[in-house]
């Protein structure tokens, strides 16, 4: 196996086998993100992972269920290496049942829905995207490089295709002043697309950053943990989804809830509005435990 750099994954790709088809990511200038900065994008591919695969033990290769195509976007590659990399791992793995990968809205627009077509059929069952916010401004201050219109045609492009999809959004990113409108605006574009995951991470500002430079010099001031819950509260209380998992169990939140949405928006508006009112800290996540 060989690994270049650190190695992301999401948390639910915990118990995944991780391989590394691709290396950096193919945007890598998002104001708040260290991942990939030391690399600099370019594809493994097909050949390499056949050679990752080779190194492995039968015994384990036997029993591998799910892979996570690494780094920051694998779905940048081309249709045909995705395919001959999803090709790869079925005639190595015999107990594969899902792939996944890291997506961005614009390597998206660069496929058709036939193509995307092409690679559910062909095994890839799972695209996991940074949509971080809904709010245009934000989108344009975070250097995302796309704006919440092509987000919405880029996730509806995956989904048509019948493909599980899986966003990210970050609380805390606009900071206070703009907390309740990166909430509202987000929850608008999550309610167009209803994907069938959400992930919500808290803004870190790790050295290495952009945002790290602006905190140290107090041109943005983070969020504090009570601030973050009250936007995630804004957030939830303007979702409307039909049966999608939502999360905030990343190790970046102060607090971790689960529901599915909108069965669960009462159950979980009441646990955030009890820690909200009371105060209480003690079923928080202390800030020294928080990561990336």
């Amino acid at each position: 196996m060989q690994y270049e750099g650190s190695i992301w994954r999401p948390p639910s790709e915990a118990r995944s086998l991780i391989l590394q088809a691709t290396v950096g990511c193919s945007h890598n200038a998002c104001i708040f993100c260290v991942s990939y900065k030391k690399k600099q994008y370019r594809v493994r591919g097909a050949n390499a992972i056949q050679s990752d695969l080779d190194s492995l033990p039968d015994s384990y290769r036997q029993q591998v269920s799910r892979v996570f195509l690494a780094d920051g976007n694998a779905l940048a590659m081309s249709t045909t290496e995705i395919l001959k990399t999803l090709e790869v791992l079925h005639d190595n793995l015999p107990s594969l049942q899902r792939v996944g990968v890291y997506g961005y809205a614009k390597d998206v627009r660069t496929k058709s829905i036939e193509d995307l077509k092409e690679l559910s059929n062909g095994g890839l069952g799972i695209v996991y995207l940074g949509l971080e916010t809904g709010d245009d401004d934000l989108l344009r201050w975070a250097r995302k490089g796309i704006n919440s219109a092509e987000n919405i045609e880029a996730c509806m492009k995956i989904r048509d295709a019948g493909i599980p999809l899986s966003l990210t959004i970050i609380l805390g990113l606009g900071g206070l002043e703009n907390s309740n409108k990166h909430a509202i605006a987000t929850a608008h574009v999550l309610n167009q697309i209803n994907p069938e995951y959400v992930g919500a991470l808290t803004l870190m500002t790790p050295p290495g950053t952009q945002i790290y430079e602006m905190v140290e010099s107090k041109i943005f001031i983070p969020m504090g943990p009570m601030d973050i819950l009250t936007e995630l509260k804004t957030l939830i209380e303007h979702l409307e989804l039909t049966n999608c998992v939502f999360r905030t169990n990343h190790a970046s939140n102060y607090l971790p809830i689960k529901g599915t949405l909108n069965q669960d928006k009462t159950r979980l508006l009441e646990i955030l509005t009890d820690t909200i009112e009371t105060g209480t800290t003690e079923n928080l996540r202390p800030s020294f435990m928080r990561g990336l």
